[in-house]
């Protein structure tokens, strides 16, 4: 049966009645398939004898407007029973008071990855992406940390932060988890209408498509993201905005001036107010 804390200090004893080695997979909640594929990619690095820890935290630092903040869904209920059924050990749902004091004045901040794509439109989300992440590093002390790679440039992040402080948490990497038609799992995915759910693959069947041509040797990238854009464009629903599409160096994240080495590309749309990312390889 899953333990489960809420509180930072009754965590950390509890964790000394634990067996290492200790993977973490830090989520906000509303769990799907993608996050329990990340729980049972822990479980296979720690083996059957050691502890994965699910922590469970709509992080309100991150959020830059204040009503996706609201309208985060919050089954914690149905999220418990998952993360059992996953094979994870501890569950960590804190409240916000148990992380943050009132007048909490630290922040992590990184200058470089952050210059584009969803650092560029999403200013200050990062900044607490990092500090809630580390947080739960501080806490836990895990040996490994699981992250889906649909939010690469956030990975990318939380492995920059791991590498330039010293970090000793291994940072691990989980590929995007599909539905059969294509669309990434996200928990934003169920506030779409029928209507919209419908047409969200057009995202991965535009990225999808401007990676084909990768085939034929082609190094200018406004090919790809002209590419990429006509299918993204391509008879859409009235709700349907493109918030960036981007093609970038896949180390640095910076916009590559020709595709001679692996590149991301990389798009964030919206349906209405529903936002929803995704990205591709595209090989050199």
């Amino acid at each position: 049966m899953i333990t489960r804390s809420t509180d930072v200090n009754s965590v950390r004893k509890l964790l000394q009645k634990m067996s290492p080695p200790f993977a973490l997979v830090p989520t906000m909640g509303a769990l799907h398939e993608g996050h329990l594929e990340l729980i049972r990619k822990a479980r296979q690095k720690v083996g059957s004898s050691g502890t994965v820890i699910v922590s469970i935290f709509v992080n309100p630092i991150q959020f830059d407007k204040a009503s996706d903040l609201e309208n985060y869904p919050q089954p914690l209920s149905t999220d418990l029973a998952l993360c059992e059924r996953a094979g994870a050990d501890l569950a960590f749902t804190p409240p916000k008071e148990s992380l943050y004091h009132a007048d909490h004045s630290v922040l992590i901040r990184e200058s470089l990855l952050t210059k584009h794509l969803c650092g560029a439109t999403r200013p200050g989300h990062f900044d607490g992406v990092l500090t809630v992440v580390l947080k739960l590093f501080n806490i836990f002390q895990p040996n490994y940390a699981i992250f889906g790679q649909k939010d690469f440039q956030q990975l990318a992040l939380i492995q920059r932060m791991a590498r330039d402080l010293n970090l000793s948490t291994t940072v691990i990497g989980h590929p995007t988890v599909r539905a059969p038609d294509g669309l990434a799992l996200s928990s934003r995915n169920t506030h779409l209408t029928a209507s919209e759910r419908a047409d969200a693959p057009r995202i991965h069947r535009a990225l999808c498509a401007a990676r084909d041509i990768s085939h034929t040797g082609e190094q200018n990238p406004s090919i790809y993201l002209e590419v990429a854009r006509k299918h993204l464009l391509m008879n859409p629903l009235e709700s349907f905005t493109i918030d960036y599409l981007e093609l970038v160096d896949a180390e640095t994240l910076q916009p590559t001036p020709s595709v001679t080495k692996p590149s991301f590309l990389a798009t964030a749309c919206f349906y209405g107010k529903v936002r929803l990312i995704d990205h591709i390889v595209i090989p050199s």
